[in-house]
């Protein structure tokens, strides 16, 4: 079952680097309280997400938090190290928290979890992005073939705040 508007996010571990260190936590601790943004990509450096996808959110990071949002999080199927490594090639710095979900537990659990194995890539996300306050999802934007960019990018989840 995938995910819709008034569902509470799913308890699920996953990882962060805090403090030049990987740490697992609860999803409920990056985008739990107030308003977030969570975005979902294929694949850290694959080419929409790493040229498009996380760049518009960088750009709109500032519009972001003026409407209101207190943390925007990226979220791949990858490790924390090439998250991390990702973030920092792309000039995210405090803007936005990038979450690996090495082993697809919060993907899954959102229902947004794809086997593109035959390309190589293994157990994925479809690509997304949603409104969470408090713990509750309040817009859903999930691309119609799962890959493109049509409607989960930074100026889409703008548009719905």
């Amino acid at each position: 079952m995938t995910i819709a508007v008034g569902d509470t996010i799913p308890e699920a571990d996953v990882r962060i680097m805090r403090d030049g260190l990987p740490v697992v936590v609860p999803i409920s601790e990056i985008i739990g309280t107030g308003r977030a943004v969570l975005f979902a990509v294929p694949g850290a450096f694959t080419p929409t997400c790493h040229r498009q996808h996380l760049p518009g959110f960088v750009d709109q990071a500032a519009a972001l938090a003026g409407k209101g949002v207190d943390t925007v999080a990226c979220l791949s199927v990858n490790d924390v190290f090439v998250m991390d490594s990702w973030g920092e090639v792309s000039g995210v710095g405090d803007a936005i928290v990038m979450v690996a979900d090495p082993d697809a537990e919060f993907t899954r659990a959102v229902g947004m979890d794809v086997d593109v194995s035959k390309g190589g890539l293994g157990i994925r996300s479809k690509r997304y992005a949603m409104v969470v306050e408090d713990g509750v999802v309040t817009a859903f934007l999930p691309e119609p073939d799962g890959f493109g960019l049509a409607d989960s990018s930074a100026q889409c989840v703008l548009d719905v705040l």
